[in-house]
């Protein structure tokens, strides 16, 4: 607990004892009343207090101003133990809720402690400490271990293990080395780091997430606008019904002693504490239980929106698959597979195409310009070269076709096709894929498990690539051979067929996908560590590059709405049934504190159930 969270308990335990003093002490009249007011006055001078300060602001109708009415009625009516009680509940419920903010809030501060104090600096031979936002792009700064990694750059020199978990949710340390991008927000390990500042401070992966932390409470879930409208209205139409309640009747039958205890009773029970406490604090707690998984929500609107997930579209290069090409068969023709891989190799050597560079790599062979020459690049066909004075033809299809070289390829394989020719005759071909991320499966047989409807990839590859791909993931539908802008009109397509309470998610790598990301009802930005495209153009970011994090933020998001709705359903139903209990005489004083108090108390209790959330 916080010093005010304590003093507050220790007040609550000081007029609990003063009440039961008080209630033992054989005492009538004033004495009696004088001695209820001690406890009465320890719990609640702070609620009269803030109860006048709203009046004169002009905001009258709250819970403070319930309070008090119902607590001074009672008073002045003779009901001296259930006033202290009423007042003493309500603290305490009071007091539950303040802890289970504080909770909800830890979680998301644990986010918020990524912010670094100090970057070390090199100045005149000597390391100072200085504030990041005072270093340069281009300046050298140097990480110790143990120490948070202030801003994004790029090292130079050294080695060592990064603690990713604050950023990603990830445990395994993530190793590093000469040439590795680093952002700010991991710890230094091991070793010690000299990195080279690529981004100010202001633009670095720390600022950009610290932003958006601090932003997400601003973007207001429709349950959350409602119950704040809800309050505005309800509070002064219960306050008027209550007075009517006491004035009416006892005018018509002159029982003022009847409805007037009715009407306090009625005004305890209609304080809406337990919904305007209990439902942003649902929302709140799914937000930190989502950011301690390392998914970030940019707003509680859009953890409402994914719980109504029914289409999840994804990109595939980079998002569904590892974004890096390789050699997946070799069937040559006359040749033995490695003396394919080699001229193909040697011929492919001088281009920077991923394709290219999968196939040198697949050979595993020294690269040797001496051997080749006459290099030519047929564009959108392939390679022609001379290899050891041999034609070497390397390309797809179209490059066969335009060489009259007739193709006898009796394999059938998914993936991109490269031909090999040599002297005008068919050498046999290799089979380049991009191969899925070892968890994209699961993710998306979770997916289905949580309640998706249906799953789509696209993608710019070619049409036999993309089908092996989606029959490999179990996708239950794909389409291939997109531009950006056909990505965005397949989305546009796909909006239009969905149910009339789903949601469409798009999940891409958010750096060439920024305009479906924002098309999308919700846009997912995947492996987004670093990426500024991502973090802008999503509103939710996974911040590694696991897929599954996926349908652990469906799940929450549907486990923190279930609760929201629980809540209300709770609340209004109690509420509803003890109001009509107290305006027809059936329930008394301490019913109406459990109508209130208790009510706020159980709902609370149930939102915070989302801190947990695995």
């Amino acid at each position: 607990m916080t010093r005010k969270q304590k003093k507050t308990l220790y007040r609550i335990a000081a007029a609990a004892a003063l009440f039961v003093l008080c209630l033992l002490l054989p005492v009538t009249g004033p004495v009696r009343l004088g001695a209820f007011l001690v406890p009465y006055l320890v719990i609640g001078w702070d609620v009269l207090w803030k109860a006048a300060r709203n009046i004169a602001h002009g905001q009258v109708f709250d819970e403070n101003f319930l309070m008090c009415v119902a607590t001074i009625g009672a008073l002045i009516i003779g009901e001296y133990p259930e006033a202290v009680a009423v007042m003493l509940f309500y603290q305490i419920g009071e007091l539950f809720q303040s802890v289970a903010v504080s909770r909800s809030r830890q979680s998301i501060s644990e986010l918020m402690d990524i912010r670094p104090d100090y970057a070390n600096v090199e100045r005149e031979g000597q390391l100072v400490q200085v504030d990041p936002e005072e270093v340069a792009v281009g300046d050298v700064i140097v990480i110790k271990a143990g120490e948070r990694v202030p801003l994004d750059g790029t090292i130079l020199e050294g080695t060592s293990a990064l603690d990713t978990a604050a950023l990603t949710g990830e445990s395994l340390p993530r190793d590093v080395a000469a040439g590795d991008s680093v952002i700010s927000g991991c710890v230094n390990l091991t070793g010690l780091l000299h990195v080279k500042v690529s981004k100010p401070f202001g633009e670095s992966t720390v600022a950009r997430i610290l932003d958006l932390v601090e932003n997400s409470s601003e973007k207001k879930a429709q349950a959350e606008h409602f119950i704040t409208k809800f309050a505005r209205y309800y509070t002064p139409i219960v306050v008027f019904a209550a007075l009517a309640l006491g004035v009416v009747p006892s005018l018509l039958d002159g029982q003022w002693g009847v409805w007037v205890p009715r009407a306090l009773n009625f005004l305890v029970v209609s304080c809406p504490c337990a919904l305007v406490i209990s439902i942003p604090l649902s929302f709140f707690g799914g937000l930190g239980g989502a950011s301690k998984q390392g998914i970030l929500v940019k707003g509680s609107n859009y953890l409402e929106a994914l719980a109504q997930t029914g289409i999840v579209v994804f990109d595939k290069t980079g998002t569904l698959t590892q974004g890096r090409f390789s050699v997946t068969a070799v069937h040559p023709q006359g040749l033995t597979e490695q003396e394919l891989l080699e001229l193909a190799a040697l011929a492919e050597q001088s281009s920077t195409h991923p394709i290219s560079r999968s196939i040198v790599t697949a050979w595993g062979g020294k690269p040797d310009q001496m051997r080749v020459s006459q290099v030519e690049e047929v564009a959108g066909h392939g390679v022609r070269a001379t290899v050891d004075g041999r034609q070497v033809l390397a390309g797809n299809s179209k490059l066969m076709d335009l060489e009259k070289i007739p193709v006898t390829s009796p394999h059938e394989h998914l993936g991109t096709i490269i031909h090999i020719a040599v002297d005008g005759r068919y050498a046999g071909h290799l089979v380049i894929a991009d191969q899925p991320k070892a968890t994209s499966a699961q993710a998306l047989r979770e997916l289905k498990a949580a309640g998706v409807r249906q799953t789509v990839m696209l993608t710019g590859d070619a049409q036999g690539a993309a089908q092996g791909a989606a029959q490999e993931l179990g996708l239950d539908q794909f389409y291939a051979q997109l531009l950006p802008a056909d990505k965005v009109e397949r989305v546009e397509d796909l909006l239009r067929d969905k149910g009339p309470k789903e949601k469409l998610v798009f999940v891409g790598d958010g750096i060439n996908d920024a305009p479906v990301l924002s098309r999308a009802d919700i846009g997912v930005a995947m492996g987004a560590l670093g990426s500024d495209a991502a973090i802008e153009a999503a509103d939710i970011v996974l911040m590694d590059d696991d897929l599954l994090k996926l349908p652990v933020a469906v799940r929450i998001a549907r486990k923190t709405l279930s609760i929201v709705r629980q809540n209300v359903v709770f609340a209004l139903g109690v509420k509803l049934l003890v109001l009509v209990l107290s305006a027809v005489g059936l329930a008394n004083m301490w019913a109406a504190v459990f109508a209130d108090v208790g009510v706020s108390v159980l709902a609370i209790l149930n939102a915070s159930r989302m801190l947990s959330a695995k």
